[in-house]
């Protein structure tokens, strides 16, 4: 029996299944972007795929609307490995090996070289305890806290899911339409959960309020923290942790996500390494080969726990993203990774306040690169404009080019929230989440540091916590329905591993400097 030509994954009685991030006539559009931004001279590529008909990149969604001829889907594979062969200028600037970042940052934190020192960032001896002694936790050195870490954590998950969830009913949303929304109910500047109450409805049919959350994430139907990827890879790293130790492997990330992560729950670079590791490519190529999406923001909705884990020790907290990160990402997308771990580990350490943070968080991202041009440009605009809106504006005019998953115009916006907002738990999430682009990630980055620096979970207000309910929804087995108090002792309890083990490597230092 014969039949209508169909194309490939196409039914009789449907369309095709569009399969979002891995079609390769989408992923071309996107690596035609890439090369733009990395320095790549791609215009001949560019003009055989237009004058055969190819898409641009789809603009906000992650497949094109419609499938496209067998013919042009080959096209595209061929194109994709001719751009992958040309050569970026910006390569030097912006290396991948964590040695050769290591390199280029001439202020990177030297905690973790001395194996053990007095907690803060930058140089520091080898201190030992009375009696020329190792240190002890709680005893100075190692260990030693400000204010107890517990409470921190939770506080720090707490906002992480706070952020996030705040960011959820406007993801994908333009600039314009977030603040459409909000001023409708009377709600900006930016100050508690969006609302579909008292909107117009031509408003919400010019600008929808995002369809998988809009049940979930509205002032009116919160009840818990539901599902977000924003959250489920900070429990994939708890994962990570019990299982491998702080000296896992970027193999050992990959093995945790076949058995762990469902394909269908990762995006954009994620979502392509998952699919290159199931075409029997290893890492660190998974981040490489046909990942259009490489510098976006994945690796950096990644870091928290690496930061967590590490109180005061921003340089082993980057080390440790940088090996999850290049599972899936490349140069500035590894940035973003390790500048978030580096200021949450600041953070974490009880010592800075958040400009110390992000200046720490710099210090592990080459000078000259993108992602660190950007930090600083959205930080020196959060500094000299005093409405937020304005720096918004300027942020958008700026990195406007890049796609609103991509990491730079990201970081950049978070660096301006958290520094304009100074510390404030509230101001820190509004203001990320008001600056639109990746709404739900800036949102639970900004939390999770504000929530650091806050200290403790009765310093968050109540109506950001309480709706939360201390429930958290997720996929990832064995966590769904668990307790933020709970993932915060389940999250100290690796720190003290990872401290644990730091002693101990101090210990045998310091017998082997006694009796060489």
């Amino acid at each position: 029996m014969t039949g209508p030509p169909q194309h490939p994954g196409s039914t009789p009685t449907g369309p095709a299944l569009r399969l979002t991030w891995v079609q390769p006539e989408d992923l071309l559009g996107h690596e035609l972007r890439q090369a733009a931004e990395d320095g790549r001279d791609a215009t001949a590529i560019a003009a055989r795929w237009r004058s055969a008909g190819g898409p641009e990149a789809p603009s906000r969604a992650g497949a094109s609307p419609t499938p496209k001829t067998p013919e042009l889907r080959t096209l595209a594979e061929h194109l994709l490995t001719e751009l992958a062969a040309l050569p970026t200028p910006l390569a030097e600037a912006e290396p991948t090996d964590l040695a050769d970042i290591r390199t280029m940052c001439p202020e990177w934190p030297r905690l973790a070289d001395a194996a053990v020192g007095s907690g803060h960032s930058g140089p520091q001896p080898l201190t030992w305890g009375p009696g020329g002694t190792p240190p002890v936790p709680g005893r100075g050195g190692l260990g030693e806290e400000t204010t107890p870490l517990l409470p921190r954590l939770e506080a720090a998950w707490l906002g992480r899911a706070t952020g996030c969830l705040l960011g959820k009913p406007v993801e994908k949303l333009p600039l314009n339409g977030i603040r459409a929304l909000a001023r409708a109910t009377g709600n900006w500047p930016l100050n508690t959960w969006f609302t579909a109450q008292g909107v117009p409805d031509a408003l919400t049919r010019a600008h929808p309020w995002n369809r998988r959350s809009a049940t979930t994430s509205l002032a009116e139907n919160i009840d818990g923290m539901p599902e977000d990827d924003d959250l489920n890879y900070p429990l994939l790293n708890l994962l990570l942790l019990q299982r491998y130790g702080p000296d896992f492997t970027t193999t050992d990330v990959a093995r945790l996500w076949l058995d762990e992560l469902p394909a269908g729950r990762t995006f954009t670079a994620e979502r392509i390494a998952y699919r290159n590791l199931l075409d029997g490519i290893e890492p660190p190529h998974t981040a490489r080969h046909r990942n259009p999406f490489r510098e976006w923001i994945g690796a950096l909705i990644r870091a928290d726990v690496h930061g967590w884990t590490h109180p005061g020790d921003p340089g082993t907290a980057a080390a440790q993203a940088h090996r999850d990160a290049v599972l899936t990402h490349t140069a500035n997308g590894a940035y973003g990774a390790m500048f978030a771990a580096a200021a949450i580990a600041e953070a974490a350490g009880g010592r800075s306040d958040v400009h110390g943070c992000l200046r720490t968080g710099l210090a592990v991202v080459p000078p000259d690169s993108r992602l660190a041009r950007a930090v600083r440009h959205g930080i020196q605009l959060a500094e000299s404009e005093g409405d937020f809106d304005t720096v918004v504006d300027k942020l958008h005019a700026a990195y406007g080019t890049y796609h609103w998953v991509h990491v730079i115009p990201n970081a950049a916006l978070l660096a301006a929230a958290l520094t304009h907002a100074d510390g404030d738990f509230t101001g820190s999430i509004c203001r990320a989440v008001s600056g639109g682009w990746d709404t739900d990630s800036n949102g639970a980055t900004a939390g999770s540091l504000a929530g650091l620096l806050a200290g403790r979970p009765d310093a968050l207000p109540e109506r950001w916590t309480a709706p939360l309910k201390n429930r958290l929804a997720t996929s990832v087995a064995g966590f769904d329905g668990i307790g933020f108090d709970t993932l915060a002792q389940l999250t100290h309890a690796q720190l003290t591993q990872s401290q644990h083990a730091q002693l101990t490597h101090a210990r045998v230092t310091y017998r082997e400097a006694r009796h060489p």
